[in-house]
């Protein structure tokens, strides 16, 4: 059974930056594209960042580019989402998303596994 659990979220000032963790249960992860995606209250969820099965291919979206870095560890089975110069926009509960090929997708309907979400929240 395929378990994602993410960690690392809280409470920051603007400015500040939060690493996120999201360890895989599972022999699946070193072949498996990764993404991390946010949900604000009342909107959609959204791309973050997505990552390859390599790390050799990674997308952001326009909205954290330059600000926010999508990494991966394979012997670990752990993505990470380094998020730097955080916003009060930034707010949101993360969840990181785990597909069974090797490339990297941007919508959630092309992901097969979540984890719980973790709450990320940046003060003005």
């Amino acid at each position: 059974q395929v378990q994602l659990v993410e960690s690392g979220g809280g409470l920051v000032q603007a400015g500040g930056s939060l690493r996120l963790s999201c360890a895989a249960s599972g022999r699946f992860f070193s072949g498996a594209a990764m993404g991390w995606f946010r949900q604000a209250p009342g909107k959609e969820r959204q791309i973050v960042a997505a990552i390859s099965w390599s790390g050799g291919s990674r997308y952001y979206a326009d909205s954290v580019k330059g600000r926010f870095t999508i990494s991966r560890d394979n012997a670990k089975n752990t993505v990470y989402l380094q998020m730097n110069s955080l916003k009060p926009e930034d707010t949101a509960v993360y969840y990181c998303a785990a597909r069974t090929t090797i490339v990297a997708a941007t919508t959630p309907r092309e992901y097969d596994y979540w984890g719980q979400g973790t709450q990320v929240t940046v003060s003005s």
